[in-house]
């Protein structure tokens, strides 16, 4: 009976241990890290250049997974992409687009094209793409500028129409005033997943800019909700996010400074203080004037050179970027629906439980998250990054703001695949109206997905 009792307590033991082990091991230190409970990101795998990435098995698979592995290495290894020198630049009898019609606009900026130049590609090099925005580039977009060797995009109809929209409501005197009737200041880009709503959103900021604009860019909304330090704001009681507000004035900063410091303060009421990152409240300071005369730029570097005003900073820029009229503002954020569901924060409720903090909840996204106002604003939705479904009708939005963003019809997809031909991405022995049908009609006009069946021709 004691052996017996002697094994069952040993099993318990075991099963004890066992259970414990499981446990992650404690972070080394926490001033650098999180205050979040968001499990950490795997590691990204790279491939190499000029082959089909395919999703491969989770490392440290069994066997099974590594006979897929080797099986996606000889699916690899069949089909590489074309590695052959690209052909000159630019060469009449290569810049051929369906139907004899050219492939290409040539120009510099997307405010002379008209409905006439819709469905040909804009070749820009990388230097301007990022001179223009140098937030970042989409990821969509990178990947294209990356395959295809080129960085050039296809101007679309539905940019044409959006981009007419802003320019309606800027200069009503040029257009007809029925169509300056149905001119929106406030739109959400929705759409199916690689529909393009990305790359519209960057081509309509670039538009934007060089007509002088004062253009708000926001490449990756979710990183307003993740990563970095959040404290609770006593007075608003809302969650304060000092890195994330650091960055935003930095990268408002990368392109608007020589505009910014035209621009003079029109509020001089005191800026509140919060917590810094990772250094904890002011003593005996909670608030903060500007000098009389300062302009925006002065403004935001002083968001940036203090970390305790950095959030205080970003709501007093919303604020004074309502009030300019000497020059068109725009609000552009991408990944825009992110800001209507839970971050990446959570706070602690009891020793063993925690409540996830809405994006709502968060200072920064507060301030900039509505749509009901004059300004003139627009979001565009990120499938690829969200985490479900969101209804209809959104809180602060418009019922009218919503815009559907379709994927290739038949005329963009003819055109797209006539630019993979001239790119070496399609081999011109097997390519026929017939084949680039097929996986237009295969990936039902899923930008990426027909740029990953294009070398399979």
């Amino acid at each position: 009976m004691i052996g017996s009792f002697l094994r069952t307590a040993g099993a318990a033991v075991v099963r004890r241990q066992r259970r414990f082990s499981l446990l992650p091991p404690p972070p080394a230190t926490t001033a650098d890290s999180s205050r979040s409970y968001a499990r950490a990101k795997t590691p990204k795998v790279t491939t190499k250049a000029g082959k089909v990435r395919l999703k491969g098995p989770r490392a440290g698979g069994t066997e099974e997974a590594a006979g897929e592995a080797s099986s996606a290495e000889d699916v690899n290894a069949a089909f590489e992409l074309p590695t052959d020198p690209l052909p000159v630049t630019y060469d009449p009898a290569l810049d051929v687009g369906p139907g004899g019609r050219p492939l290409f606009s040539f120009t510099d900026s997307f405010s002379p094209l008209t409905r006439k130049q819709a469905n040909t590609y804009v070749d820009l090099s990388l230097e301007e793409w990022k001179a223009m925005l140098p937030e970042g580039l989409p990821v969509g977009m990178k990947k294209e500028f990356e395959e295809t060797r080129r960085c050039a995009v296809m101007v679309r109809r539905s940019f044409l129409d959006l981009r007419d929209n802003f320019r309606r409501i800027v200069n009503p005197i040029l257009w007809h005033s029925s169509k300056n009737a149905n001119a929106k200041k406030q739109i959400v880009l929705d759409g199916p997943v690689s529909s393009g709503k990305s790359i519209t959103l960057a081509l309509l900021v670039h538009w934007a800019r060089s007509e002088g604009w004062l253009v708000l860019y926001v490449p990756n909304g979710r990183e307003w909700t993740h990563g970095g330090f959040f404290y609770r704001n006593t007075y608003s009681d809302l969650w304060d996010t000092p890195v994330q507000a650091a960055k935003i004035l930095q990268d408002f900063l990368k392109f608007n400074e020589a505009r910014l410091q035209c621009l003079t303060c029109q509020i001089f009421e005191p800026i509140p203080l919060g917590e810094g990152a990772g250094v904890g409240m002011m003593k005996g300071v909670d608030s903060m004037e500007m000098p009389e005369g300062s302009t925006l730029y002065d403004l935001i570097q002083t968001g940036i050179a203090y970390t305790h005003a950095s959030v205080g900073v970003v709501v007093r820029l919303r604020k004074e970027l309502s009030l300019v009229k000497d020059v068109p503002v725009l609000f552009a954020i991408d990944q825009y629906n992110s800001w209507f569901t839970f971050s990446e924060y959570e706070e602690p409720v009891t020793v063993r439980s925690t409540r996830p903090i809405h994006a709502k909840e968060l200072t920064t996204v507060n301030a900039f998250r509505s749509m009901l106002h004059s300004d003139m604003m627009i979001g565009a939705f990120s499938h690829s990054t969200a985490v479900g479904k969101l209804r209809q009708e959104l809180p602060d939005v418009p019922l009218d703001a919503r815009l559907i963003l379709p994927r290739y019809n038949l005329d963009e997809a003819a055109t797209v695949c006539h630019y993979y031909l001239r790119q070496n991405l399609i081999h011109h022995e097997r390519f026929s109206d017939e084949k680039w049908k097929k996986i237009y009609y295969l990936s039902n006009g899923n930008g990426s997905e027909m740029r990953w069946l294009a070398p399979f021709i």
